[in-house]
C-alpha cells in the first residue's frame, strides 16, 4: 500500500471529519527506515484541544498531532522557546491529503514564516547558563571514574554542546536525530567532526577528540565558564516558613 494510501486510510478511519491531514518525516522525504514513523499533522476547523496520538496503520507506527489553527499556533510559540522547531517543519514539509485546503495553506505560510524568522536569540543570562552547564560536562569528561560514567556524561553533553553552538549563531536547533542534521545543515565538515569525536568516546572511553571540539566552540564566546558564573533564583522560589 502506498504512504498516501495508508493516510487516506486513517483518515477514513480515525479522522473523518478532518478538514486536511499534512503527512511528513522520513518516510514521505525517502529517508525511512523499517522502524520510523509517519507522522502526521491532523488539521481541524475548530476542537476542545489539542492532542496526540500513537497507533500503527498498515504496518507503520503512527504518530498523529491533532490541532485547530489556535493550537497548532500556541504549539508553534512553544517549538520557537525551545529552538527546536518541530511542528512548523512537519506543517511545512507536510504533504496534503486528500488535497490541499484554504486551512493547509493558512498553516504553511505561518509555518514558513516562523521558520524564516528562526529562533529567539539568546540573551546574555541563558547563554552563559548554557555554556556554563556544557563546560560542566567537559571537566567531568576529563576525569570520569569510570567508562560507565563517561558514556553518560558524553550522552548530555552531545545534546547540550550541539545545541549551544547552533542556538549562539542564531540557528535553529535539534533533539536527539534531529541534531546532527541541524549541524549538518550549518556545517557539513563540522558535523563529520563531531560525529566522528562522539563515536570514539562511546566506542573507546576516550573523550579527547570531544574535548577539544569543545573548546573550538566555546572559544568565539570566551572560552569554558566557571569562575564569576552566578545565577540568582527569583525571588518567590521559596516555601513559606
Amino acid at each position: 500500500m502506498q504512504l498516501a494510501d495508508v493516510v487516506r486510510a486513517v483518515q477514513a478511519e480515525r479522522y473523518p471529519d478532518a478538514d486536511v491531514i499534512l503527512a511528513a518525516g522520513s518516510l514521505f522525504r525517502g529517508e525511512g527506515t523499517a522502524t520510523s514513523d509517519l507522522d502526521l499533522v491532523v488539521l481541524y476547523p475548530a476542537l476542545p484541544c489539542a492532542r496526540r496520538e500513537s497507533f500503527h496503520a498498515a504496518g507503520h507506527p503512527v504518530e498523529a498531532f491533532v490541532h485547530d489553527p489556535g493550537t497548532l499556533e500556541y504549539f508553534f510559540s512553544t517549538d520557537v522557546a525551545t529552538g527546536v522547531p518541530s511542528l512548523p517543519r512537519m506543517v511545512l514539509e507536510g504533504v496534503e491529503v486528500p488535497g490541499q485546503t484554504e486551512l493547509s495553506r493558512a498553516a504553511k505560510v505561518r509555518a514558513e514564516a516562523v521558520l524564516a524568522a528562526g529562533p529567539p536569540p539568546l540573551d546574555v543570562e541563558r547563554e552563559r547558563r548554557m555554556r556554563y552547564f556544557v563546560s560542566d560536562l567537559i571537566d567531568d569528561a576529563r576525569a570520569p571514574r569510570s567508562a560507565a560514567e563517561l558514556t553518560a556524561i558524553g550522552a548530555r553533553l552531545y545534546e547540550q554542546l550541539g545545541d549551544y553552538h547552533l542556538r549562539r549563531l542564531g540557528r535553529w536547533s535539534g533533539k536527539g536525530k534531529g541534531l546532527p542534521r541541524a549541524l549538518a545543515a550549518l556545517d557539513a565538515d563540522l558535523a563529520i567532526r563531531y560525529t566522528d569525536a562522539f563515536a570514539r568516546l562511546f566506542a573507546h572511553a576516550d573523550a579527547g577528540q570531544v574535548i577539544v571540539l569543545a573548546g573550538e566552540l566555546l572559544a568565539p564566546a570566551g572560552g569554558p565558564l566557571f569562575d564569576g558564573y552566578r545565577a540568582d533564583a527569583p525571588a518567590d522560589w521559596r516555601t513559606p516558613r
